[in-house]
């Protein structure tokens, strides 16, 4: 899966931004769904790979393009990584040229995990819900919940043509697994499922955009609180245009105008000023820029929450500031 921006969750990322790149081999690529692949990577030399969190991504250099896919393998002790990878139709980025030109043997060039969507350990028990590839990181949420011995249940619902490690989620979720091929009959179970869990459950969902929305509706018309809801929404789209703010150049005393529709990013390059930059999808971290002063809007995928919380740094290829409100950087 794809990733764009996802919830406050509550465990530290297992990687640092300063750790650097991995050269993997791909060892094994198999067609799970009429346009999903699940690949399959390793050390060219068998090493043991950086383990990783539930919910953690890889980011990944797939030719020109640089994308972020949800890691669906065993994160203890990992020796390979897999993720699946959705074709979208039409498209001419990474997900289509992973279809296209990866192969099995080649050599790719990955970040180390990194996640935004990690289980609380605190919960007393953990409600999955996932929709289409959506799945992805909720597969390792189930790997870790049988892993440790916690209390789990989960609902999928996908088109029957096009479905992902749908026998995971059975072996995992055993009789707490339900599994749907038809939206309006998710849409039922929801609402009894958020009426019935028990205090101190946590819900994540991830998935397509309206299914993520349906399901945070109905658990805060419920009552659900919002830090018990946790979701992860794939794709650059997934981003709301944003608000309209101002952002001031320290160095030169230049302001600008940021409308909405209109990252930071391109805002800065209308001007001349070249930033560095790779996914522009929040996930690299090659565009981290310092903030000197102003309240931003943090919807990237690389800073942790200790460092969004810090104020110092941005992405400014999908990070924002609230509604007529000034960012300054020492540019």
């Amino acid at each position: 899966m794809k990733l764009a921006v996802s919830a406050e969750s509550s465990e530290v990322n297992t990687a640092a931004p300063s750790i650097g790149a991995l050269t993997l081999i791909v060892t094994g690529i198999t067609q799970s769904g009429r346009s999903i692949r699940t690949f399959t990577f390793a050390d060219p030399q068998g090493a043991p790979l950086p383990g990783f969190i539930p919910g953690s991504h890889l980011v990944v250099h797939a030719g020109p393009h640089t994308n972020a896919y949800s890691l669906t393998s065993d994160g203890t002790d990992p020796i390979e990584y897999s993720i699946s990878v959705l074709r979208v139709a039409d498209g001419a980025g990474g997900s289509a040229w992973m279809h296209d030109h990866v192969r099995v043997g080649d050599l790719v060039r990955v970040l180390p995990p990194r996640s935004a969507f990690a289980p609380v350990a605190r919960a007393a028990k953990h409600l999955l819900l996932a929709g289409g590839i959506g799945v992805t990181p909720i597969v390792s949420h189930l790997r870790a919940a049988a892993r440790w011995g916690r209390k789990v249940q989960v609902l999928y619902t996908f088109r029957p043509d096009n479905a992902a490690h749908v026998d995971d989620v059975v072996e995992l979720g055993g009789t707490d697994a339900e599994l749907f091929t038809a939206r309006a009959d998710f849409a039922v179970r929801l609402s009894v499922v958020l009426r019935e869990q028990p205090v101190g459950t946590h819900l994540y969902t991830c998935g397509p955009g309206p299914l993520i929305d349906h399901v945070v509706e109905t658990a805060v018309a419920l009552g659900w609180p919002e830090s018990r809801i946790h979701f992860e929404r794939f794709g650059i789209d997934a981003l709301d245009a944003g608000d309209p703010f101002r952002l001031r150049l320290t160095e030169s005393s230049t302001t600008l105008d940021v409308p909405s529709g209109t990252s930071m990013l391109e805002a800065l390059e209308a001007t001349g000023i070249s930033i560095p930059n790779l996914c522009r999808q929040g996930v690299c971290g090659e565009c981290r820029i310092p903030l000197t002063a102003g309240e931003a809007v943090h919807r990237d995928l690389f800073l942790s929450d200790e460092e969004k919380s810090s104020g110092e740094a941005i992405m400014p290829c999908v990070s924002r500031a609230p509604d007529g409100c000034t960012l300054e950087v020492p540019l």
